[in-house]
């Protein structure tokens, strides 16, 4: 007891002296220095993250849709909020029609068939503990406008035809853009715009053909639109008119051969081979024979005879003394034939 008094005075505490247990014992040890200096860390509880919403920037406007499209929005946040809740116009969602399914970091809210009854405000509510976070968007379901009403030919003069109509009842909650005007062919069958954008409900249609039938059509426009098509076709008359076809006379390519390019006289060197050339011109194209001193050299491996486009060419494979004389090239067909010849000359080289 005097020891622990002693110590107590020492150190100047008025606490009381814990008894050292095994657990302590395998702790490990602190510099008494470092204990009378420093405070004892402690940890702090944990901080609650704000949730937050991220809308997108197609969010944050009006979203559009039209009647039967599907709407599929992703809305991410941030805080990973226990509770959500999403509200068309400040009530609950019809889950029949609408699907919500929440993820971790975010909601995503799903109509397969939008209908006009889907357009409002819907707002999505998330909870973190006692924080909270809000955002909200609007939703237009733009259905399609009702055709134009009472669609007749009003009158065909000329190659022009004049249209008349009554503005569609319904017009899709949205105000019109205007008309679309079209025209098909009763050959073809195929539409083709005549006007764009149009803001009359009457209008002529010119430039026309002539002995064609043509029904039109009136395009309501918005986002969506329906088209209604004339009862009658507009026809516009010709002429009796009859075609003369002339007779075609066939023209007779036949002809007999002619040579354009005859052979010319040459001299080749004994041992180096040498080429005769000549042109010919015929239909039906011509039998060619090469002749030697008015003998018949087809066939003979030392001569090679080749015709290409009425182009003859025969080949002399290294010439000697023997080879020199007159060579014929004759072209036969079943209308004529005929013959061009030249001499060849062969000489010892230098």
């Amino acid at each position: 007891m005097e020891a622990a008094t002693a110590l107590e005075v020492a150190s100047g505490s008025t606490g009381k002296v814990k008894k050292a247990s095994p657990t302590d014992a395998d702790q490990p040890q602190t510099s008494p220095r470092k204990e009378a200096g420093s405070p004892i860390p402690q940890l702090l509880p944990p901080t609650e993250k704000h949730p937050k919403i991220w809308l997108l920037r197609a969010l944050r406007q009006t979203y559009i849709r039209k009647a039967g499209d599907t709407v599929n929005l992703l809305i991410p946040f941030q805080g990973k909020p226990k509770l959500r809740a999403i509200t068309h116009d400040g009530c609950t969602l019809d889950t029949s029609r609408v699907s919500v399914r929440n993820g971790e970091q975010d909601s995503i809210l799903f109509i397969r068939e939008a209908q006009h009854a889907d357009s409002g405000r819907y707002q999505l509510r998330v909870q973190l503990g006692r924080l909270e976070a809000t955002a909200a968007t609007d939703i237009l379901v733009i259905e399609r406008p009702g055709p134009p009403q009472s669609i007749k030919l009003a009158d065909v003069w000329g190659c022009s035809a004049t249209l008349e109509w009554t503005p569609p009842r319904d017009t899709g909650i949205t105000a019109l853009l205007g008309y679309t005007v079209q025209k098909a062919d009763s050959k073809s069958g195929l539409w083709f715009t005549v006007l764009e954008r149009y803001h009359h409900t009457s209008c002529t249609v010119s430039n026309l053909i002539v002995g064609n039938f043509y029904a039109f059509r009136v395009f309501a426009e918005n986002e969506c639109e329906t088209a209604p098509t004339t009862a009658d076709l507009a026809h516009i008359q010709k002429a009796a008119t009859v075609y003369r076809t002339e007779g075609f006379a066939q023209r007779d390519f036949s002809k007999a051969p002619k040579f354009t390019q005859p052979l010319a006289d040459c001299t080749a060197v004994t041992g180096y081979d040498t080429q005769l050339f000549c042109c010919v011109r015929a239909s039906p194209k011509p039998k060619i024979v090469w002749l030697k001193n008015k003998m018949d050299i087809q066939g003979n491996p030392k001569y090679r005879a080749l015709t290409h486009l009425g182009i003859c060419s025969l080949e002399i494979h290294k010439p000697g003394p023997f080879d020199g004389g007159i060579y014929t090239c004759k072209a036969v067909n079943p209308l004529g034939e005929a013959s061009v010849d030249c001499r060849v000359d062969v000489k010892a080289p230098n």
